[in-house]
């Protein structure tokens, strides 16, 4: 049940209507118990086989915060840090056994193989439970956040178990943090209709990114990821050059529907982006990519090595990051591409280590004609062609593909034809809006909203929301509807 289908526009509006009838609405746990029972019947409707897991991993979490929590009142430092090393190793521990095991048994075969020991096993059947790599990063900062004296436990099972299984977030986050999603769970949601307007707004917008933006570059760079080996050098850096702008439109429109789905019941969520796509150099880049991720990661895996090495400088520093960047990039996936993806972009730190850059975020100038500043612009150029020739690596099935891509572009042929194809050239217009709008709405939420200030006139924001909503509609016959990028993280 994709956020962008008929059948999640029927279970959200029964959703609304019991969630906001006024003997629900006046009672917080009345309005918690049916955010759970629909969240798991959400994720029941995805994978009803991993519901008990789901259930069970939310019981002992639970069950760990309360213990830590009893702990520090009595003074007991030391155990109180033992049950935190017990939760991150359990919360670990889930990702390692479901995403992980067989990778690593793999690895460890090839290994052995390769220095003349002969290994076989069979590949356990284990089957990857969907939104794991969201909800487990939930419940670890669970108990750290308690431990580290920043949050009180959950008041009930109940509201802890309705902030991890959250159904707008629970298949591909964003990711929220216990010290900002539990007070919500705390007071009872009287339907608010501003908000509610400005969360339709922020769904209509995902929904265009997603199926209007996303969805037509992706009949570009599938082909070309999967039929490399028949295309032309043209054909193939034209998908990579679009291929940030895919994904990026892909997983903010799901950021943007989730964030959206939430303000309608009350609720805020997360934000996921910042325009990303005007970035200057690579650490302003992942400051804005997926923000509750890299925040989580920076907080949790990067400040404590960088304290860990601060004895070795610069090498220190660059050590963390590197480490930091492959738990990242091996986040999304059990596959050496990942953790590749994630070293490639430490190497792009360095040169801002080495000129003193790493950390510094100058704000962005309006130069003539409300244009980004020249050196602003060459920065932003530089800095989209880097990420861009990282999802070749992203996207690769295995470390030898790569090579063969770019073996591939480099000694190809570059036969331009494909540019008198009409579909073919369809992206980049939407590419080239893409931009535009997030230039323009950097300092808003997104673009309809800004759209929606600029032009006050309601007839005029009418047939812009009809607008967008006709592409929608012209765009879901063209392209089918595609499935999300994350939803396989």
């Amino acid at each position: 049940m994709v956020v962008n289908s008929i059948n999640f526009l029927l279970f959200f509006i029964v959703v609304f209507l019991v969630y906001y009838m006024p003997v629900v609405s006046q009672r917080k746990n009345l309005q918690n118990i049916w955010i759970l029972i629909t969240s798991y019947f959400f994720y029941g409707f995805v994978d009803w086989k991993m519901l008990p897991l789901l259930f069970s991993v939310t019981v002992v979490f639970y069950l760990l915060g309360a213990w830590l929590k009893a702990s520090m009142n009595s003074n007991k430092s030391r155990l109180a840090s033992r049950i935190t090393t017990l939760g991150v190793v359990l919360g670990v521990g889930l990702l390692l056994y479901f995403k992980y095991l067989n990778f690593f048994a793999d690895s460890f075969a090839s290994l052995l193989q390769a220095v003349g020991i002969s290994a076989s096993w069979s590949t356990l059947n284990i089957v990857l439970p969907i939104g794991v790599s969201f909800f487990t990063f939930k419940l670890i900062s669970y108990v750290i956040e308690i431990h580290r004296e920043r949050i009180q436990p959950a008041e009930s099972f109940i509201e802890f178990a309705t902030y991890i299984a959250f159904f707008p977030t629970i298949l591909s986050g964003p990711i929220d943090r216990p010290n900002k999603f539990l007070p919500q769970l705390r007071k009872n949601h009287q339907f608010d209709y501003n908000l509610a307007v400005d969360g339709c707004q922020q769904i209509l917008w995902g929904i265009f990114t997603k199926m209007v933006i996303a969805d037509t570059i992706a009949l570009i760079t599938t082909e070309a990821w999967t039929n490399f080996s028949s295309k032309d050098a043209s054909y193939l850096l034209y998908a990579v050059l679009l291929s940030p702008v895919q994904v990026y439109a892909d997983f903010d429109g799901y950021s943007n529907m989730a964030i959206g789905v939430g303000k309608i019941l009350g609720f805020n969520v997360t934000k996921n982006f910042n325009h990303p796509l005007l970035a200057r150099n690579v650490s302003e880049y992942w400051r804005r990519w997926h923000m509750s991720l890299t925040s989580w990661i920076t907080d949790y895996v990067f400040m404590p090595l960088n304290i860990a090495f601060r004895n070795l400088a610069t090498l220190g520093l660059f050590l963390a990051i590197c480490i930091n960047l492959v738990v990242i990039g091996l986040w999304h996936g059990a596959n050496w591409t990942y953790a590749l993806f994630g070293f490639y972009h430490s190497l792009l730190f360095i040169p801002l280590i080495c000129f003193g850059k790493f950390g510094k975020n100058k704000k962005l100038k309006q130069g003539r004609w409300g244009l980004p500043l020249m050196k602003d612009l060459a920065m932003m150029i530089l800095t989209y062609v880097l990420v861009a020739f990282g999802q070749v690596i992203f996207f690769a099935t295995d470390v030898p593909s790569i090579s063969s891509f770019i073996s591939t572009v480099a000694s190809g042929s570059w036969n331009m034809s494909f540019l008198f194809d009409i579909s073919t050239l369809l992206p980049i217009p939407m590419a080239i809006f893409l931009f535009c709008l997030d230039w323009t709405s950097r300092k808003k939420e997104f673009a309809i909203q800004r759209a929606s200030r600029i032009y006050t006139n309601k007839t005029i924001n009418i047939l812009i929301l009809d607008l967008f909503i006709a592409l929608i509609v012209a765009f879901f016959g063209y392209n089918g509807q595609g499935s999300f990028i994350y939803f396989n993280f």
